[in-house]
């Protein structure tokens, strides 16, 4: 049967309206990524996710507390399917393109989490992004008990007092990082999304990473710091009217006297200066 093909950015701007989750965070990190592949058929890509939630499943029979879990999950992901951090060419953009993380079996943290995430959340264990300075870490829970992986480092267990981001990280956040509490699915997804923004605008490509912050909007629309951060986008490539509608969008969704409220009128008020 031929596969049904879905109009990524519809299904993003669903998620979207439906809120920051809980949702299928693979397969919202797999339609991010067809953006990027128009035409490409994810019939492989989904039946391997199909395979690595199976795995996980036939692991977790044998597991008697979290530590087991946790090394079941790293044994499917990192040992059975060859998923690992990529050291050599941390900064290339395919580390944060979900479909060439699978192909490649190499990726940035966040991405190799969400594989994680989704094989745990197959076995029936709660899991979640955390909030980690500079690194992605995930967090599992099982039989009342909770572990955290480092997804990059191949499902290590980590400290939560104590977690060393990676290679090249390392020296922008120091060897000592604070791990906070979990996160949103639409937050684990718009991370994957904002690396790949980091990266055009490393390139000096602002029409790309102009491309992603809008695709950011589709997965959270009601958060304003990401319309203002549209607004100033548009606004340094001569995008004025874009620019002062996404301010606007940006105050429908902030009570005044807030610092995003501020942020927002301040922007607009010079934006209005340069239009007259």
């Amino acid at each position: 049967m031929p596969e049904t093909i879905e109009d990524p950015a519809e299904y993003l701007k669903r998620l979207g309206r439906a809120g920051e989750g809980p949702f299928d965070v693979a397969e919202a990190a797999l339609m991010l990524s067809a953006l990027d592949h128009p035409g490409l058929a994810l019939k492989s890509h989904r039946g391997h996710l199909v395979e690595i939630a199976n795995a996980a499943r036939a692991e977790m029979r044998i597991v008697a507390q979290v530590e087991d879990a946790a090394t079941a999950l790293a044994s499917v992901i990192a040992g059975r399917f060859g998923y690992d951090g990529d050291r050599l060419s941390y900064d290339n953009p395919l580390n944060a393109d979900f479909i060439d993380v699978i192909e490649r079996r190499r990726g940035l943290p966040v991405a190799l989490g969400i594989l994680y995430i989704h094989a745990a959340r197959a076995a029936e264990l709660a899991a979640a992004g955390l909030n980690a300075p500079g690194h992605f870490l995930l967090q599992i829970a099982y039989r009342g008990r909770e572990a955290i992986l480092d997804p990059f480092n191949g499902g290590a267990v980590v400290d939560r007092e104590r977690v060393g981001a990676p290679p090249a990280m390392a020296a922008d956040i120091g060897e000592d990082a604070r791990i906070g509490g979990p996160v949103s699915d639409a937050e684990v997804v718009l991370r994957l999304a904002n690396n790949q923004k980091l990266r055009a605008i490393q390139a000096g490509n602002r029409g790309r990473a102009l491309e992603i912050a809008g695709r950011m909007l589709m997965i959270a629309p009601r958060r304003a710091e990401l319309w203002i951060e549209l607004a100033r986008m548009d606004e340094a490539v001569g995008g004025l009217v874009a620019a002062k509608k996404a301010y606007e969008a940006a105050l429908t969704l902030v009570k005044p006297g807030d610092a995003l409220h501020n942020e927002a009128v301040l922007g607009l008020q010079g934006l209005k200066r340069r239009l007259n």
